[in-house]
Order: C-alpha cells, then structure tokens, then sequence
C-alpha cells in the first residue's frame, strides 16, 4: 500500500529507446528527502548524473513533484527541475509553481526521470495511458508561448505543458523551461532538455493520491489561506516582488553597473510605485495559490509581461537602465526565447564593462542603452546563425578573434570571461558560474556567505541568509563567525521548503515553521514526522547536494565571490567592505558548523 500523498513510483524514460519503466520508490526514502528538490537530488545521485556531461546523452533530468501537490494547502502547486547544471557543472534544483505539477502528479507518479536523446525533436506526452514521444520538427524555433499554444491545440486543454524556447533548443547554458508564463529558470535547464531533442513535454491524468487525514487537511488549508492573506504578504499584492527595489537602493545594496555600484539613480523610474501609475496592471496568481504576487504591465505595442524583481534589476539597474519599457521589453523577450533573465542580465552588464574598458570591440553595447540590451539578448539566441543580422564578429582588446558577441554571451559571465582573459574573471559577477542575483554582497555580509558556499551557485533562493542581514541578530556590514548558524537555518529551512514544495512566501506566514510543516505532512501522509526529524530533513539535503557537488569535481577555491566585491567598497557606503579575510572566516566557521571540515570535504 502506498504512502498517502505519495504513489511510491517514478516514471523512468529512456528516449533512445522510447522505452519507459515504473521504478518503485521506497517509503523510507520518501520520508527522507520528502520530494521536490531533495527527492530530485537523491534520484540523480542514484542515477549517477555527478560524472556525466549535463548536455551528454545519458545525462538525466527529473520533473519532481511532492506529497503536497494536489492537496488543498496554499502555494503547493509547484514542481522542481533536478539536473546537472550546464551553465555550473554543478548540482542544480529550479522550481515553478503551475498546474503542470498538478497535472503531472496525476500522471501516477511522484517524479518523470528522464535520459537518452529522441531522434529528432519532440513532444514527450504522458497521461494514464500512454507514453508517447511524438515528433513535432514544425515547433522548431517558436517561442514558449508559440509551443504551448501550438500543443494545446493539437492536444486539447486536458493536457498540461511545459516547454523550452529557441535557447533551449540551440542549448545556452541558461535556458529555461516554461509553463503558463512560470519559469524554472536557474542553471540552464533548459538546455538539458534541448540536448535530448525534447521541446516540449505534455502531461495529463486522472490518478489521484490519497490523503491521510481529508477532513483535517481542509481545515488546515483553509485556516492557512486565511493567514496567507494577511499582513505578511501584503506587500507582495499590492506592489508584487518588486516592492523591494527603493529599499534596497536606499541602503546602497542596489547592485548597478554591473556591481560597480550600490545604489541607481534612475531607481524610481523602474520601480513598482511608478509603474502601476504609468502602465495598465493586473494582478494574478500562481495555481493554487491564495497570495496573489503577480503583476503584469502593459507593453506600449500591445501585450504584457510578468515583473519579478530579479528581473526587474538584472535588465534595469545592473545594466544602467532607467527606461520601463526597455526593460519590461527585454523581460518579455527572456520569456519567449525562454532565457534565465538573471544571467542574461548579469552576463549582458559584464559584456558592457568590459566593452567600457576596451576587452571587447563592441563599442555600441553600452550601460544605460536600452536598444543595444535588446539587441544583446536576441543576439545570444541568433550567434549560430553566421549570416543572421545580429551575429557581429567580436574581437578582444588585444585584436584576437574570440567568434561573434552573441557566441560570447550565450556562455554566460564566467566563460565568457575565461575567453577573454585579461583578468576579467575578477569582475564577472558570478559564483561557481551562476551569476549573482540582486543583492550586493558587501553590505549583505550574511548572504556573502550564503552566495559563496551556495551548492547551485550564488542563489537567493537555496539560502535565505538576507533575512538576517535585514534582522536585529547581526550588523549586516560586520558578520562574524560566530553568527554563521543562523545562515544555516535558513539554507536547511529553504531545503525543507523547496522539498515539500512551499512558496518561499509562506515563511512570513508560518509561525512555527518546523511545527506547522510537521502537521501538514501528518494530515497527508499520516507520518508522526517532529519538527526535529523535519530539521534534520533539511540537513540530509542540503549533505545530498553538497556529495553530489564533490562527485563532480567541486574544490574548495569554488566557494567564495569575484575579487570586486573582497576588494571594492561600495563607493556609496564605506562600511561596506568585505574582505577574502573575513569571507574565509565565515566560510571555515560555516563548514564545520555543518559537520564538514575545515575547507568543506565531507565523507561521500
């Protein structure tokens, strides 16, 4: 008999062979990694994904979804992406909250593993009772929303899909898979599935999971979404995730310019407050979601976008522009071609200084030109392409060819700076490859921390030591190690959270996190899980990716943030300064507060 809210199986697909098995998934197992990202971890270790190439033939990829999906409960509708990340050879998780999960979940499995490569490109569709990898050469080269559209109709609304855009398909290492305007967006995905010709995937079904206890997970339910809509979350409706950027310009930890800067002075221009004045706006939610954060504006030549603000700084800000419309442009170009707008932005800023400083010739790409950006981003997708209008030769300063700019950018920061050469690697903003999101790190001295030693890379995401920063329990420009614990609880509640799966904005919401995420697993699958068992959940995690990073090849060199920001003060606030001495302090303080030793090395 089956675990309420599990159906103790995965879908394994080979898609050399078009052959597909159901493999049992212990209950121990279960119980041990939840689902999510920590169930995706433990299915790649199983499957030995740490030493292949993430864009080879047998590289697996996991759609993984969790005991909450389908149930009731606020924010659980989400899925997580697990593969080897191309973009950081490195361990990479990406969530997205959509009915796909639902949908997925229904299929009659608890997670959809696949390996091998289909002949030609396309469509995988699962449902109750068929598996099929059906051909689908006509989607080549349209948008996400051109794919599912297209599937819808040749499917029907039954089925729900998730797909790769045009950069998926021609595999930058920051592409991204999409459903219904969701992303799962980090570490390049998105090339993952391109590399085995699977544009689109399409899934449907009618196998429902039991729960343990109905009745009382209603009422859980409904009490929760009661709370959800509160104080808490405020912000978040009326202004969307964006509602942070004027703060964060006020406290100079803003990065601008490509990090050369904490603080935009064309910060309001872009900010939420002024665009719901100057733009048509509505407001949606993710499925099964009782929040409400999403915001769409209004496009001068008709459409809408979704606003986040990684977005918003990644192609505002860091790349010097005030102007709304480039930058809601430029969002909604990344959602088509299907690109991680953080390191579009964060590569795209760093090709900006460096043709600032005269590393490349591209003396058109500039910070603050909002034109050149957009240029840029579909110039990342068109580099294969010699005679396309876009594919401008490049040089580097000492004259040298290094191919075309958009074959540069499609590396992302850290590749494209190992090209280069001439030391920009001391100024590409990024961390173990995966650029850095929109919180400058000398003034944030916690979520330094948490960038550094990140298993995905810099993330805001995986930990959410930034909270603290923002706390009364450190000063935020003088951390020190005996506060590295609390970064820690942040990272083993954010593996918890993204393993039930739980929007990060219930965290405001819950009182009790360790207590209440206990109940909720009580009422679905009857386990006697305590809140000590749950944090030791997060633990075994959090031990699960960092195994799978040092299988890999991770080295401790890995584990710290671009010379810049250990060498640089914020020209706008002398207290923030962060220096390789202090940084090593925390890490060292961090490693062995994990259990690892000193340098991080744990036993695999």
């Amino acid at each position: 008999m089956n675990t309420p809210g599990y159906h103790g199986r995965y879908l394994r697909v080979d898609l050399t062979t078009a052959q597909a098995s159901s493999v049992a998934i212990q209950p121990d197992v279960l119980r041990q990694f939840i689902g999510g990202s920590g169930l995706g971890v433990y299915l790649l270790l199983h499957e030995g994904a740490a030493v292949v190439d993430p864009l080879a033939v047998a590289a697996p990829i996991a759609f993984v979804f969790s005991p909450l999906v389908g149930s009731p409960l606020t924010t659980s509708a989400k899925f997580a992406v697990v593969c080897k990340s191309p973009l950081t050879d490195r361990i990479n998780d990406s969530l997205a909250g959509s009915a796909f999960a639902i949908a997925g979940k229904r299929t009659g499995y608890d997670a959809i593993l696949l390996t091998g490569r289909a002949s030609k490109l396309s469509v995988l569709l699962i449902d109750d009772e068929q598996i099929v990898i059906e051909p689908a050469e006509e989607l080549a080269g349209l948008t996400n929303r051109e794919t599912q559209a297209a599937a819808g109709q040749r499917y029907g609304a039954e089925y729900q899909v998730a797909s790769i855009g045009p950069a998926g398909e021609r595999m930058i290492r920051y592409a991204t898979i999409s459903h219904d305007g969701r992303h799962a967006g980090r570490g390049g995905a998105g090339a993952v599935l391109g590399a085995k010709n699977i544009k689109a995937i399409a899934v449907r079904g009618k196998q429902r999971a039991a729960w343990a206890d109905p009745q009382g997970l209603v009422q859980f339910a409904k009490e929760l979404s009661e709370r959800s809509f509160g104080p808490a979350t405020a912000k978040y409706r009326e202004l969307g995730t964006a509602s942070n950027l004027l703060l964060f310009n006020r406290l100079n930890v803003l990065p601008t310019h490509n990090f050369q800067n904490g603080s935009f002075v064309g910060a309001e221009m872009i900010s939420p407050e002024q665009l719901r004045v100057a733009r048509e706006q509505t407001r949606s939610s993710c499925a099964a979601c009782t929040i409400g954060c999403e915001h769409l504006y209004g496009l001068s030549g008709g459409g809408s976008v979704r606003l986040e603000y990684e977005n918003l700084f990644a192609l505002g800000p860091l790349c010097g522009i005030a102007d709304s419309e480039s930058v809601l442009q430029a969002c909604r170009l990344c959602d088509d071609l299907g690109l991680d707008t953080i390191s579009t932005g964060g590569t795209i800023a760093f090709a900006m200084e460096c043709a600032q400083r005269g590393f490349i010739d591209a003396p058109w790409l500039q910070f603050g030109d909002g034109a050149s950006m957009l240029r840029a981003i579909q110039m990342v997708v068109d580099h294969h392409d010699p005679d396309h209008p876009v594919a401008e030769k490049a040089s580097v300063g000492n004259g040298s060819s290094c191919g075309n700019i958009g074959s540069l950018l499609a590396l992302g920061s850290r590749r494209m700076a190992l090209v280069i050469g001439q030391d920009t690697i001391h100024f590409a903003p990024q961390v173990k490859g995966l650029e850095i999101p929109g919180y400058d790190p000398r003034g944030l001295q916690m979520m330094a921390l948490g960038f550094a030693v990140g298993t995905r890379g810099a993330d805001h995401n995986r930990s959410g030591a930034y909270e603290i920063d923002f706390s009364e329990a450190v000063d935020r420009r003088d951390v020190r190690p005996e506060s590295v614990e609390l970064a820690i609880e942040t990272e083993d509640k954010a593996a918890v959270m993204d393993s039930l799966i739980l929007c990060k904005f219930l965290r405001g919401v819950l009182t009790d996190f360790y207590q209440e995420s206990s109940e909720m697993l009580r009422l679905v699958t009857g386990w006697n899980i305590t809140p000590y068992e749950l944090r030791e959940v997060g633990r075994r995690i959090v031990n699960a990716k960092k195994k799978f990073n040092i299988l890999a090849g991770w080295t401790p060199q890995e584990d710290t943030l671009p010379e810049r920001l250990l060498c640089q003060t914020v020209p706008e606030d002398a207290r923030a300064r962060l220096t390789p001495e202090r940084l090593r302090s925390l890490i060292t303080a961090y490693n062995l507060a994990r259990g690892w030793n000193a340098e991080g090395w744990l036993e695999v």
